[in-house]
């Protein structure tokens, strides 16, 4: 209110100028017409052809003597006069003096009726001032237009002013000309000098330009139907991933992604499928020994959606990369845990291979190799989640990897610290786990409460413990207590959270069992990969004791890493020579069917029935320890 108060004051204020400056304007302007009055009195120049002009029209002048006339007899005198005749001749007499004429000038009132204003506006400021002139009218109407301003925001509501808008002035033909010019010389494209090329080249806005065309173009050279070869992994556009899984196929190799710099004798030590961007699969790499002046760590992601055959991102660091995998709710980022404890911190959109985060070398983050890292939580509070081999478990922000948030040392009843080669969380669950060792011992574990640490111990494997993997399959019947593990002791084992002992144990390799994993869709399907370059799929509802479907990678290599792609028609296989293969599942495997929850239910209520039988039978113990003799 004390606002529009201070504005009508400043309102009236500015019309008692206006009245002061419209008196001002009348004074001037009666002083004006008394001074063109007396501008128009005649000089003596002016007097004198006045003078002569009267003379010659035979007025005299003011002030001379007038020539006289004979004055007219009166009405007597002629009558007395009319019998007398005289014959004596006139004589003249002189004329009495005529009243002389006075001359004076008369004021002449003229009447200007003005022309109808027109009003145009320009660029220059109308009132320099802030001065309006205005008329009576003018005036009258904004005293009332200031009372009822004053009357409106009395009762609580104002009136907006009227807005006037600055008009483009026209646009001449020379206007034209010169745009035209000027578009003419941005459309000629100018020569560049050697430095001014080399200098263009080195920019970032360049690089991000030749990093994106080309790998277009690469797409477009492999490519048949080229309509989606145009999607960016950087901006946040969604690809389709089409699976073409051939149905009546069960296992059959779809293509292997190998690059001869970046792959060629390394070993393939971690593979993560994205959750934003199906079709890529992130791959890390140990150190090559016959490349000493190549990084010793790499982790390339590779697309599964195009032919062509060269990765689509490159990354490395100075240490051999272990483990790896995409940001869970950052598309943009890649996680690596490296052989000297660091966690290193990949970004797609920087044009930089190195990483633009990385934890430091100290007593409080990890000083051993890490071989498991997650990014647990929601999309509003995650974690990356770090363990190594010395026992540590660190929990970190991806924002800030210069100190842990939390960490914990993991001992099993305050024993020495248990050596952690593989770890997986429980379906839907951030704070429980389950850890594999370098003894063979199996532990579950908790982040937080007051049971944080190590918990209960499985023991069962004669080997070290290379991959483990909780149940993640909805369904109709909840089996997230079931998590499978793999060992050098050439078995792979089922087991419960809530029993001590294994559920069942595969032993139908012969060499080292490196990585096993469970089938994202199908409830009783699962995958291991062994060193003899076999790749078996388990469907525990059809058979226990053999695979359903097997496949031996040639040339002799190693196959020690194997993960699902999120739709379970695609599994992805890689070797200890840097080759990644992958494999379309048959549709009759890879789609459950309703009643297959419930067939798993009575296979596991089988298994139990029958693990006392199996534990008593003596040549099921020696073939257990037959591989370590």
């Amino acid at each position: 209110m004390s606002d529009r108060k201070a504005e009508l004051e400043r309102k009236k204020a500015k019309l008692q100028l206006m009245r002061d400056e419209k008196k001002r304007k009348e004074e001037e302007k009666k002083k004006r017409e008394d001074a063109e009055q007396a501008a128009a009195a005649p000089t003596s120049s002016e007097s004198s052809d006045i003078t002569a002009l009267l003379q010659d029209l035979g007025i005299p002048p003011a002030g001379a003597t007038p020539v006289s006339q004979p004055a007219k007899p009166s009405p007597a005198s002629v009558a007395s006069k009319e019998p007398t005749l005289s014959t004596a001749p006139v004589v003249p007499t002189s004329v009495s003096p005529q009243t002389a004429k006075k001359l004076t000038f008369s004021k002449v009132t003229q009447t200007n009726v003005p022309p109808r204003e027109q009003v145009t506006y320009s660029k220059e400021t109308q009132t320099p001032h802030e001065v309006l002139e205005k008329d009576d009218d003018d005036a009258d109407s904004l005293d009332v237009a200031v009372d009822m301003q004053h009357r409106h925001m009395q009762h609580g509501h104002m009136h907006a002013m009227p807005h006037v808008e600055m008009m483009k002035p026209a646009l001449t033909a020379e206007d034209m000309a010169a745009l035209e010019k000027e578009k003419e010389a941005r459309r000629r494209v100018p020569e560049l000098s050697d430095e001014e090329k080399m200098y263009i080249m080195t920019t970032e806005e360049f690089q991000r330009f030749f990093d994106r065309s080309s790998r277009i173009m690469e797409r477009a050279l492999t490519e048949e139907d080229v309509q989606s070869i145009f999607v960016d992994y950087t901006g946040g556009e969604d690809g389709d991933n089409e699976g073409d899984a051939q149905a009546g196929e069960r296992l059959k190799l779809n293509r292997e992604f190998f690059d001869e710099r970046w792959s060629k004798h390394r070993t393939v030590t971690c593979m993560d499928w994205s959750v934003q961007y199906p079709e890529l699969l992130v791959a890390s790499y140990n150190s090559n020994d016959d490349a000493p002046h190549e990084p010793d760590g790499v982790a390339l992601v590779w697309n599964i959606r195009f032919k062509k055959t060269t990765p689509e991102y490159i990354f490395h660091c100075q240490s051999p990369v272990m483990s790896s995998c995409f940001a869970k709710f950052h598309p943009n980022l890649v996680v690596g845990g490296t052989y000297s404890g660091q966690i290193v911190l990949w970004d797609n959109r920087s044009n930089k291979r190195t990483p633009v985060q990385r934890t430091p070398l100290s007593a409080a983050a990890h000083t051993h190799p890490v071989y498991c890292v997650n990014v647990v939580g929601t999309q509003n509070a995650h974690n990356l989640i770090s363990v190594s081999t010395d026992g540590k478990m660190c929990s970190w922000s991806l924002d800030m990897l210069s100190q842990p948030q939390d960490s914990m040392e993991l001992q099993h009843r305050q024993s020495k610290a248990v050596a952690v080669t593989s770890f997986s969380f429980l379906t839907g669950d951030v704070n429980n786990f389950v850890v594999g060792s370098e003894e063979g011992a199996v532990y579950t574990a908790c982040r937080h409460g007051s049971k944080a640490g190590i918990g209960d111990m499985f023991e069962g494997h004669q080997g070290p413990v290379t991959g483990i993997d909780c149940h993640t399959v909805p369904g109709q019947i909840d089996f997230s207590q079931l998590f499978l593990t793999s060992s050098f002791d050439w078995t792979v084992k089922l087991w419960s959270i809530k029993e001590q002992k294994a559920l069942y144990s595969f032993e139908d390799n012969s060499d080292y069992i490196y990585d096993v994993c469970w089938s994202p869709t199908h409830p009783a399907l699962f995958a291991s990969v062994d060193g003899t370059g076999r790749l078996d799929l388990w469907n525990l509802n059809n058979d226990t004791e053999v695979p359903t479907a097997s496949a031996i990678v040639e040339s002799g290599v190693a196959l020690n890493r194997c993960r699902w792609h999120q739709s379970g028609q695609h599994l992805a296989v890689g070797d200890d020579m840097g080759k990644i293969h992958i494999y379309d599942i048959g549709e009759n495997i890879a789609n459950p069917k309703i009643d297959e929850w419930s067939r798993f239910m009575h296979t596991l209520q089988e298994i139990k029935n029958n693990s006392s039988d199996r534990d008593d039978d003596p040549s099921s113990l020696s073939s257990m320890s037959s591989p370590l003799r």
